[in-house]
């Protein structure tokens, strides 16, 4: 029988045009340790190159409670522990922004400390109405790590993420949609079925104009508007010349809808 540490922390499974991710530790919370870091960093780059979405899930109540602090407390050198696990997990935060198709996170429960900065680096996060959101760095006397600082300040302006997180606050979930940290509130029960569904919709569409999409939205906020407009006119010239902008124009003039899967 295989112990809960040898076990594997998280399970992926191709579900048509999905690629599935599963934090799979919930007696710890989904807590984030090396194991899970690694784990999940070999999971985004192993997709599929059929797949054409990520979908991001936990298994359990919460969705994760950060970082594994049994972790950090059995190590010999706390400094060099922590440091190393941010390391990895920042790989995490950087496969995830820079996924070659859109990632979808279903939250629930817990998200706190580092998941606070991966859900920031998803492109589109469903969030269960009974879902508290905390960084709780301060509780414990340590510094944000794992993008959770810019995905905060990004979502609510200094002022606020600074009130949250030097408080050891959290947000509920209307609070958290409220300030765009998250994109759609559903009830507890629909979590599940609406991540999947949200999924399959964004995988039928036009996924390279979707990255396209993303990276003119992450960098507006660091950009002048002529930067920004440059920006757009190289990489709409882009979309419309690929292959998935020539079947959208023609699905238009033919009135039906555009088959993107098969437009390659």
């Amino acid at each position: 029988m295989t112990s809960t540490d040898e076990r594997p922390r998280l399970r992926t499974e191709v579900d048509g045009d999905v690629w599935r991710i599963t934090l799979d530790r919930p007696e710890a919370g989904n807590a984030l340790d090396p194991a899970l870091a690694e784990q999940l960093a070999q999971a985004l780059r192993a997709r599929p190159r059929e797949t054409r979405a990520v979908l991001l899930l936990a298994e359990g109540p919460r969705f994760s409670v950060g970082g594994d602090i049994n972790h950090f407390a059995a190590a010999a050198d706390p400094g060099a522990a922590v440091g190393q696990l941010a390391h990895d997990w920042h790989e995490v935060v950087r496969l995830l922004v820079t996924c070659p198709v859109p990632v979808v996170a279903g939250v629930q429960g817990a998200v706190a400390g580092a998941a606070v900065g991966l859900i920031g680096a998803c492109d589109i996060v469903v969030c269960a109405r009974s879902t508290k959101i905390r960084p709780a760095y301060a509780g414990i006397g340590l510094s944000p790590d794992g993008g959770s600082s810019w995905a905060l300040t990004r979502a609510l302006g200094a002022p606020r993420a600074l009130d949250l997180m030097l408080t050891d606050g959290a947000l509920n979930a209307a609070e958290a949609h409220t300030f765009g940290l998250v994109s759609r509130l559903v009830e507890d029960d629909d979590l599940r079925a609406e991540s999947i569904a949200l999924a399959h919709q964004v995988a039928a569409g036009p996924i390279r104009a979707m990255v396209r999409t993303r990276s003119l939205v992450r960098r507006a906020a660091v950009r002048t508007l002529d930067q920004q407009l440059d920006d757009e006119a190289r990489l709409i010239a882009e979309s419309a010349a690929d292959p998935e902008g020539r079947e959208g124009v023609r699905a238009f003039l033919d009135k039906r809808d555009a088959d993107f899967r098969n437009a390659t």
